[in-house]
């Protein structure tokens, strides 16, 4: 019994088991993606007009990314404390919203439904937080992949809510916003303590390589999965039983992943491996010393991460030990006699740790915001209108758009870590450079939707969705390798920020009103007499077809996408020394 409670305690302590618990947490926290299929209900409901839902996208973009409370609560509270406090926010926000679309408590106005809307999505901010921040401290040395990851989840909730959904089979097609606000708070609050650091960097295996390449091949299997799925349902008439059926094998390859995290546990080395440290744990405290007398200094512990060969890792856990307290201590005597330099310089330099008033003096720092704002802000204005872009185009069903670009969005990010990763460790290369080749694409994805030809929006959605998930994998962990990890939750919660920065000008400022314009330009043309009688009635929601609709904002965002091409450039080439500091060591 006692044998079978330390395997219980080992893996509850494990940074796998917290991995996939923050995977699960992810898969139903990009609540916000789902505002292409929520946005027609809400329309259609409550008679706005393209302006007053780019309006409501806009609040919902401002509570997906303004997180500095989020990243507050992460740092005074316990994270189990601020992911209810998350949860909360989700209930309440689109509870209360499905409440007045439904017709069971009176109309708002629609600074309210704003209001509402950004609580509720604001919830995502302490998920997404938690959970990269606990990841990031847990797997240091994998921070690519990790963040592609558990960012791509986050992407793919739209597709696996979707789903879900269509299981439920509702004729009710405002169920869709409950279940946005209970589903993902359920699954928040009994993740809640299992997401958090657990000292994970001590607890690197030679067998987390292949673990890695399992969660990889669960992702690509799990995407190519939804896209069956979702082609199947969109062309054949299924019976609810076969649908049921779908679900469930859905739920069962999210929940495959845990085996790493079992086997690591109970393994018949699992005891033995379970006290195994990257790093020696801190003595005994004699009687009457300062617990600070047992801190080591900060330039130690990051001269170690470089100076460590790779092979070190893989060496026996007694034989690593010795190897490490080697290193230790010719670093602590290089250290004594000047060769390595104590930081104790005014400012720090690209590549250590920042917080985030220092970063925001740094050109660095700017550019990485300015290119992710006109990146990612582009690819945000189409998910927001997709539903409307597909009606435009002659589309009835916008469900299967926001269920594809949610699937791209999903491989963007996995994929975005893995060759970010790949390009900065084999390489040593500036990691920006994948973001520009990202950026590159959403060009082309662009151009296609403006043009309206036949296919356009399955290949627009297919290059906006790997561009746009390829910049959330791209940009937290460039963020972490250019100024540090240890105030990692603020610099990525401002880095969000630029999502509706780029939504309010794209989306409020450009698009909607390009929409309005052609919409009532086409009323004109076709009704005039009945279009001004009914538009002063207030009793037509005005409606955009062609090409044309979005055309024009199409081309702009098409051009943005370019600037920001040349942005990440420029970014590449400073930063290149930095990256070659930190990463050229482990070529040699």
């Amino acid at each position: 019994m006692g044998r079978f409670r330390a395997h219980l305690a080992g893996l509850f302590n494990n940074r796998w088991l917290v991995f996939v618990g923050a995977m699960w947490m992810q898969s139903c926290a990009g609540i916000g993606y789902l505002f292409g299929s929520l946005s027609p209900v809400i329309k259609s409901s409550m008679g706005y007009n393209q302006r007053q839902i780019a309006t409501l996208g806009v609040a919902k973009d401002l509570g997906d990314s303004v997180g500095f409370l989020a990243a507050t609560l992460c740092e005074i509270l316990p994270l189990w404390a601020a992911l209810l406090v998350g949860a909360l926010q989700n209930f309440v926000g689109y509870g209360w919203v499905w409440l007045i679309v439904t017709g069971r408590t009176p109309t708002l106005p629609l600074w309210a439904m704003c209001i509402l809307i950004f609580v509720g999505t604001n919830g995502e901010t302490y998920f997404n937080t938690a959970a990269l921040v606990s990841c990031v401290q847990n797997f240091p040395k994998s921070r690519g992949p990790i963040v592609g990851i558990l960012k791509g989840f986050a992407g793919l909730s739209g597709a696996i809510l979707t789903q879900i959904y269509t299981m439920i089979h509702s004729p009710d097609h405002a169920a869709l916003i409950f279940m946005v606000a209970v589903g993902p708070s359920m699954v928040v609050i009994a993740l809640m303590f299992i997401v958090r650091p657990v000292a994970g960097h001590k607890q690197v295996r030679p067998s987390d390589s292949s673990s890695f390449v399992f969660i990889y091949s669960v992702c690509l299997l799990l995407a190519a999965y939804l896209m069956g799925v979702m082609l199947v349902e969109d062309l054949v008439d299924l019976n609810h039983n076969v649908i049921v059926m779908f679900t469930v094998v859905l739920l069962i390859l999210l929940v495959v992943p845990i085996v790493i995290p079992l086997m690591l546990t109970f393994s018949s080395n699992a005891t033995a491996s379970a006290q195994e440290f990257l790093l020696p744990g801190p003595q005994k405290e004699e009687p009457g010393k300062s617990t600070q007398s047992n801190e080591q200094p900060e330039f130690i512990l990051s001269e170690l991460e470089d100076e460590k060969p790779k092979e070190v890792d893989l060496l026996p856990a007694s034989e690593r030990l010795k190897r490490i307290q080697q290193l230790q201590t010719k670093l602590f005597q290089a250290a004594a006699v000047g060769a390595v330099r104590v930081k104790r310089r005014k400012g720090p330099h690209r590549g250590e740790d920042f917080t985030l008033s220092q970063a925001l003096i740094k050109a660095d720092f700017w550019l990485l915001f300015l290119s992710l704002l006109l990146g990612a802000g582009s690819g945000l204005t189409v998910i927001d209108n997709l539903g409307q872009m597909s009606q435009s185009l002659g589309f009835d069903e916008t469900h299967i758009f926001v269920s594809m670009i949610s699937i791209w969005n999903f491989l963007g990010r996995v994929g975005g870590g893995y060759i970010s990763e790949i390009i900065v460790r084999d390489h040593a290369y500036p990691r920006p450079v994948a973001m520009a080749v990202a950026q590159g694409v959403m060009a082309a994805g662009h151009f296609f939707i403006g043009m309206g030809w036949p296919g356009a929006m399955y290949i627009g959605t297919l290059l906006i969705g790997l561009g746009y998930g390829a910049h959330w994998a791209i940009v937290p962990a460039a963020a972490s390798e250019l100024f540090g990890l240890k105030n990692f939750a603020a610099l990525y919660n401002f880095f969000t920020i630029a999502n509706p920065a780029g939504s309010l000008v794209f989306s409020g400022l450009i698009a909607s009103h390009i929409y309005d314009y052609e919409a009532e330009k086409q009323a004109h043309n076709n009704h005039f007499i009945e279009f001004f009688i009914r538009r002063r009635l207030a009793e037509v929601v005005l409606k955009c077809e062609g090409a044309v609709c979005f055309f024009l904002s199409s081309m702009i965002m098409s051009g943005l996408c370019i600037i920001a091409v040349i942005l990440s450039s420029v970014l590449v080439y400073r930063t290149k020394i930095v990256y070659a500091n930190l990463y050229g060591k482990a070529l040699s």
